[in-house]
């Protein structure tokens, strides 16, 4: 991130793209790529087959029936044998597409979509006909 961004300042400053590359001590094609793109690069990782993968499907399927089975069930139906930890994390990875949803469960708002006004008076005394003061109750 540090070198994306100071590849930019010294190209924005006029420095030559191949002086940047002999500076930095990187690939003249490197700094080209991080003068023209739009942000800083991003590392994804390609998501892989795990040893839970071919137990998912039917994982999913139980659940679909019975979302609060337990872990250790669902193990014995799908006829896993591995390590129940690492079995019952990717259950409740899964579990969560398949809980019904809580009507007595919090709202989330994002910042701008809701306000509140409370409407409070702070007591004041007001002034009567004949010269005596009052506090002003609804």
């Amino acid at each position: 991130m540090e070198d994306w961004a100071l590849n930019r300042r010294l190209a924005a400053d006029g420095v030559a793209k191949a002086e940047i590359a002999r500076k930095l001590g990187i690939s003249r094609t490197t700094v080209i790529k991080a003068v023209a793109s739009l942000g800083p690069p991003e590392y994804e990782r390609t998501p892989g087959v795990t040893s839970f993968t071919p137990f998912e499907a039917r994982v999913r399927a139980l659940l679909v029936e019975t979302p609060e089975m337990p872990a250790t069930v669902l193990a014995e139906r799908v006829g896993w044998s591995g390590s129940i930890r690492w079995f019952r994390d990717n259950v409740n990875r899964v579990r969560a597409d398949h809980r019904p949803i809580d009507p007595a469960d919090r709202l989330t708002w994002t910042a701008g979509d809701v306000a509140q006004c409370d409407l409070w008076f702070p007591p004041r005394k007001i002034l009567l006909e004949h010269g005596t003061r009052t506090l002003l109750r609804w």
